[in-house]
């Protein structure tokens, strides 16, 4: 076990510089799922009392680097992935850019007759044919967020005959020659509702961020889908530019 010194004298409290130290052993050798030495233990390496270190723990339980489990000691979680959304985002393309490995399911996919926002945000008549789908969203294999995407039928029958899985905006792009550009998203936190906590595989006390999201024609301005996406709020900070 490496001893590592405290500098009583500065003005940076003990316990803040031992969660600092710890911050920085946790970026650089602990994957999520992996244990921190046993509180006593670390109280030794760092030659304060059990009081000065359990401080310091808090800290970093409070900074959402770690948990403590009963019985089982101090946890690494996953900490929360930024993702930036603008009006090029595309989810798949700017996870693998993080040298994340994203996947996309398709859970289902309906046609049913469009009512309220989604005609209202569609700009199409009530009770005219829309494309629905939900999608999970997975990121390393870990439920990431569900969207329910709403699409006109009209034009776009393709996705509804031959779209399987992977990112929709490629497959809109690259089967039909539609690029796309958000242009509004509106985030909120709620309670998970249906069955989005068992999807997500959270527990339903957890608030999820949902994001309401329109994404028109580059070309006319005309909206192509109207999407609802709900993330895992532990696992996403969101950076909203446009």
């Amino acid at each position: 076990m490496t001893l590592h010194a405290v500098n009583r004298n500065s003005t940076e409290s003990v316990f803040s510089q031992i969660a600092r130290v710890l911050k920085d052993e946790i970026d650089a050798v602990y994957e999520s799922g992996d244990y921190l030495p046993s509180e006593q233990q670390l109280a030794e390496r760092f030659t304060v009392n059990r009081h000065t270190l359990r401080r310091a723990v808090d800290e970093l339980i409070h900074s959402g680097y770690v948990e403590r489990q009963h019985g089982r000691g101090t946890r690494v979680v996953d900490r929360p992935l930024d993702y930036s959304m603008h009006s090029k985002s595309r989810f798949t393309e700017s996870l693998e850019a993080k040298g994340k490995r994203a996947d996309n399911q398709v859970i289902r996919k309906l046609i049913i007759p469009a009512r309220g926002g989604v005609s209202d945000q569609l700009q199409i008549a009530e009770g005219q044919s829309v494309i629905f789908m939900e999608t999970l969203r997975k990121v390393d294999d870990a439920p990431f967020c569900v969207i329910s995407h709403f699409l006109p039928l009209e034009g776009l029958e393709l996705i509804e005959a031959d779209y399987q899985g992977g990112s929709l905006h490629h497959f809109i792009k690259t089967k039909l020659k539609l690029e796309l550009n958000r242009t509004e998203s509106l985030v909120t936190a709620i309670q998970a509702r249906g069955d989005d906590a068992m999807l997500l595989n959270m527990p339903h006390m957890l608030p999820i961020l949902r994001v309401k999201s329109l994404n028109v024609n580059a070309d006319t301005g005309l909206p192509v889908e109207y999407a609802v996406t709900r993330f895992r709020s532990d696992r996403i900070q969101l950076s909203v530019t446009f």
